[in-house]
């Protein structure tokens, strides 16, 4: 068994969709970023490659790399989890939280483990909470969007790892 923790932030701006879990969610701000800034999928992302031990989200997709410009995060999540099940690794629990002052996120979390499901998360093993920050610090004064995740990882035995 492997455990990884991922956490990611990111500042809200005019004139982006805000994508979080894969889901478009209708809201007069969304998150600034290379990619479509998906601050859940990038912590499930971060989470899934730590418990690896095969560093960060920063190292196989990095910023600097104009082939991740506006990248689809649900597709950098699918590569993840690839990269996981070569490795001989396969999913047992993610956990995670949406920091968020609004919009109210709850409505969309059903939705949100159902797109996570076609990048390989099955919907029976992922928790999504969603909280505010009660008016404190960026998230509070609705500067941002954050979440965090962990995920267990079991070994495969059937297959080898490095």
């Amino acid at each position: 068994m492997r455990i990884g923790t991922g956490y990611d932030s990111h500042r809200l701006v005019e004139g982006r969709k805000l994508i979080l879990g894969g889901v478009e969610i209708p809201f007069e701000k969304g998150l600034q970023g290379h990619s479509d800034a998906d601050v859940l999928c990038h912590a499930i992302i971060d989470s899934i490659i730590g418990a690896l031990g095969l560093g960060d989200i920063g190292k196989h997709f990095p910023d600097t790399d104009a082939k991740w410009r506006d990248a689809s995060s649900i597709a950098l999540l699918s590569t993840t989890v690839e990269m996981m099940r070569r490795e001989g690794f396969e999913v047992t629990w993610i956990d995670s939280v949406i920091f968020a002052e609004s919009p109210k996120l709850q409505p969309f979390i059903q939705a949100m483990k159902e797109r996570l499901s076609s990048a390989g998360i099955p919907q029976g093993i992922i928790n999504i909470k969603a909280k505010t920050n009660e008016g404190m610090g960026f998230i509070g004064r609705g500067e941002g969007i954050a979440a965090q995740t962990v995920c267990l990882l079991k070994h495969n035995n059937n297959r080898s790892t490095n």
